[in-house]
């Protein structure tokens, strides 16, 4: 009776830190910072994406790093708060949860950004040494190729390797996976380009409004 309660408790928490992160992922600090420095909706601007590099673009670099630090923090800060309250596991469940919810936020119809600035912080909050081998695999890549998404695409494939054959963490390490799956599946058209060589470069103004950005 004890074992089933203890159970049933543990399974509460689970759905608690999943549904709490979702909500925390979704909120949209591009969209909702945009829009109180009086820009209208980020979403009728460039990609049309809510992340920071298409904040970038209105030409407010203030607003696209506090956009930055607000999508990465929510990932790190739902990641934390549930390891605290509950336990590892319950911070890894919250961490994916509030990268689902960046991506496919519930306010805005589900469409959200790519997740890459939520599962650096995820990543970073559950695990440092898979988050800070994230970060440096991104930044390398970006000062050799300066291409962001080539960038965010390598540094999703560093972050599972950290941790499972540097930090010995398998739970992070099977986090870092998923999430380097569905970042991997949301940056489908960037793929496309880069295959194309057709990928802009950080930095360069994109040809076509409509492209997407990849750290958002």
């Amino acid at each position: 009776m004890e074992l089933d309660a203890a159970y049933k408790a543990m399974l509460m928490s689970l759905q608690v830190a999943t549904a709490c992160g979702y909500l925390l992922g979704s909120i949209p600090f591009g969209l909702v910072l945009t829009r109180l420095a009086g820009l209208g909706d980020i979403r009728q601007i460039g990609s049309g994406n809510i992340g920071a590099t298409n904040v970038l673009r209105t030409g407010r670099k203030g607003l696209a790093f506090l956009t930055l630090i607000g999508d990465a923090g929510k990932g790190a800060f739902a990641a934390l708060l549930f390891t605290y309250l509950y336990g590892a596991e319950q911070g890894i469940f919250a961490g994916g949860a509030a990268v689902i919810g960046h991506m496919f936020p519930i306010w805005l119809r589900f469409k959200g950004g790519k997740g890459v600035a939520t599962t650096l912080g995820t990543l970073a909050a559950v695990n440092w040494i898979m988050g800070l081998c994230a970060a440096l695999t991104w930044l390398i890549m970006a000062l050799i190729f300066r291409i962001s998404s080539l960038s965010a695409l390598i540094a999703m494939i560093a972050a599972p390797l950290a941790a499972f054959f540097i930090a010995d963490d398998a739970g992070a390490g099977w986090l870092g996976v998923f999430l380097a799956v569905i970042v991997w599946l949301a940056h489908h058209a960037n793929i496309g380009r880069l295959l194309r060589g057709e990928e802009p470069k950080i930095g360069e103004k994109k040809k076509q409004a409509e492209e997407e950005t990849s750290v958002s």
